[in-house]
């Protein structure tokens, strides 16, 4: 049975739900918001005897993992479909929008790298030209 929306409809529909699964994964994996409570599960993720808890407060640590049950919440919330209009179509929405999400989060993971690289870079290059600065009145004051 086909879906009552073009491949075309669904697959922006694809694109676009992924963006808030990756926003919320992320903000809660990685962002300063949530840091005590990422704390709190990392610990209690290495200190639990059970493997089931420890699982369960890994979940809160890594995105990938996390984006799972974002999905799940998304997919429930708005009965999204792809491909197919029955449980199959569910399945391949939930691992497509997964799929979808974590390429986003890793792109945008490479792009603050790449920010704070930069940001580095022009406070090293600051500090030698204050220093080269300093150096140079130093010299103009002894002369």
């Amino acid at each position: 049975m086909q879906s009552d929306y073009s491949l075309i409809e669904q697959t922006g529909f694809l694109v676009l739900l992924a963006l808030p699964i990756a926003c919320i994964s992320w903000t809660i994996t990685h962002e300063d918001l949530f840091k005590e409570f990422r704390d709190y599960f990392v610990s209690k993720s290495k200190r639990s005897k059970s493997i089931v808890a420890e699982k369960f407060y890994y979940v809160f640590t890594c995105e990938y993992c996390l984006s799972h049950y974002v999905t799940i919440f998304f997919l429930i919330l708005t009965n999204y479909h792809f491909l197919l209009q029955d449980w199959r179509g569910y399945l391949v929405a939930g691992f497509s929008l997964v799929w979808i999400a974590n390429i986003y989060m890793s792109l945008y993971g490479m792009l603050r790298v790449g920010l704070k690289r930069e940001k580095v870079e022009v406070e090293i290059k600051e500090e030698e030209l204050e220093d080269s600065y300093t150096e140079n009145n130093s010299v103009k004051s002894k002369e």
